[in-house]
């Protein structure tokens, strides 16, 4: 079957070395520059206004030197300004777990390429859960580290404060391969705390609330709720949205302006609403982000998760009326803006569920903290995936 994931699949990149990646292949969002390759971004007109680039993502070259192959370019949401996955230019890649539903985004294509097995891992980009959200509807494991502790240079910006180099694999000792590769070396200090931040758990619909809360359960440890945020958690998905979107003007107005690209409705809207965040207001956001901040270094200490649900439901139908689609992507932000805001790396773990669908279970650790998550995750949840549980304390 064609699963639309790519839309370069004749593109591939030897490795450099025989090291930790040998024989694993890759596929790679439409947003990491390569050398003579030319990037879509999801729109044809950035194609049609951009020249090939003269140097390669540092990221990816860190994976050829460990012996991956590069095996394609993946489909992305226009400018990476979505969660839905759904591309009016180049097509909607088909989630292999119901093909009658979306597959998430913006690294759609990428989380649709290791679900289908058509490469053992895969490289997105991750802004407000465009890693974490596709992971989660395609059944995969999804990785987005503390905010620039991998190197996104050479890739294509849409909001610098937020904008993490993410990764996609089917099994979990694949993630955490491809995590040793790019994460900085550091200590990891054992977590044996658990949070739940409560107004994430309140979104999510049954029986899937009641999927995810039975492997916490299976957690050998205590476990406490907490609200993050001393009000409602819109709050900080407003912050989140006026900083992303006055980033994202910043970086890309100009060009919108000078060639009116044509954008599926809801893109245009987002970069019409975008293009009116004042200057004011996007400082007034920072400095309240600065805050978050310091106050989620305090309550993630370095023996510390939180967990929190991925997605308030598994992947929505294509085709939905557009009112239950911003709903869909509105939970979905109030989720994903705590470790985008706080710099913090995520982990989200596919659970099957009883009508055959996925939803994700997500585990948030303090910055810096991700080899400790990682470690974590290995130790106590490798068999989540399947509803084993391999727990020992």
């Amino acid at each position: 079957m064609d699963y639309g994931a790519f839309i370069n699949e004749e593109f591939t990149l030897k490795p450099h070395s025989s090291r930790k990646l040998d024989n694993l292949t890759f596929a790679v969002k439409d947003v990491y520059n390569i050398k003579d390759y030319k990037n879509t971004a999801g729109n044809p007109k950035w194609f049609e206004t951009h020249a090939p680039s003269n140097k390669t993502a540092r990221a990816l070259t860190m994976l050829l030197e460990e012996g991956a192959t590069l095996s394609g370019i993946t489909i992305t949401d226009e400018l990476m300004f979505s969660l839905n996955g759904e591309n009016i230019h180049y097509g909607t890649p088909v989630n292999p777990i119901d093909m009658n539903r979306i597959p998430g985004g913006s690294s759609s294509g990428s989380a649709v390429a290791v679900a289908a097995g058509l490469v053992d891992f895969s490289i997105g980009t991750d802004t407000g859960g465009s890693v974490r959200l596709p992971s989660s509807y395609c059944g995969v494991y999804g990785m987005r580290p503390s905010h620039n502790d991998v190197p996104i240079e050479q890739v294509i910006p849409l909001a610098p404060s937020f904008d993490t180099v993410g990764w996609m694999a089917r099994d979990l000792e694949t993630l955490i391969k491809v995590g040793d590769i790019l994460l900085p070396k550091a200590t990891t200090p054992k977590i044996d705390k658990i949070l739940l931040e409560e107004q994430c758990w309140s979104f999510v619909q049954e029986p899937y609330q009641t999927i995810l809360k039975d492997v916490v359960e299976n957690l050998p440890f205590e476990k406490t709720y907490i609200n993050v945020t001393e009000g409602d958690l819109s709050e900080w998905t407003n912050l989140f949205k006026t900083i992303q979107g006055k980033e994202a003007w910043d970086i890309h107005g100009e060009w919108i302006e000078k060639y009116n690209p044509p954008f599926a409705p809801a893109i245009a809207d987002r970069f019409k609403k975008a293009s009116e965040v004042t200057k004011e207001d996007y400082e007034a956001a920072k400095r309240k982000q600065n805050e978050i901040i310091l106050k989620m270094c305090g309550i993630l200490s370095n023996d510390t998760i939180l967990i929190v649900p991925t997605t308030a439901t598994a992947a929505p139908l294509k085709g939905e009326d557009a009112s239950s689609v911003e709903k869909t992507r509105a939970q979905a932000l109030k989720i994903n803006s705590i470790a985008g805001l706080a710099e913090l790396p995520q982990v989200t773990i596919p659970i099957q569920t009883n009508d055959g669908l996925s939803i994700g279970l997500s585990l948030i650790a303090g910055k810096h903290f991700d080899r400790s998550l990682l470690q974590f995750v290995a130790q106590h949840l490798s068999g989540a995936k399947e509803g084993k549980f391999t727990s020992n304390k």
